[in-house]
């Protein structure tokens, strides 16, 4: 028991630091991030598809330029997708 709660509290403690890696994002209808994301940055305006670390698929409306979302990401989609310039925070 003390093994997964020392587990847990790291894996924890590592998401609420700061993101240590980042990467364009290129939107692809199938092909998955290098790493789940912590954060994305959208730098231009529009839309965003994503599929979420549980497989939830959600679209963002009108996320607005500049915008950071505190979401755990692994795939954004091409196909809805309007916003540019995405980054993934990991």
């Amino acid at each position: 028991m003390a093994d997964e709660t020392l587990a847990s509290n790291v894996a924890l403690f590592n998401l609420m630091t700061p993101a240590d890696g980042a990467a364009a994002i290129t939107p692809h209808d199938t092909n998955a991030l290098a790493y789940t994301s912590r954060a994305l940055y959208v730098g231009g305006a529009g839309n965003l598809v994503v599929v979420m670390k549980n497989n939830d698929e959600v679209t963002f409306n009108s996320v607005p330029a500049g915008a950071v979302l505190s979401i755990r990401v692994k795939k954004v989609k091409s196909t809805g997708t309007t916003a540019t310039n995405i980054i993934s925070l990991y």
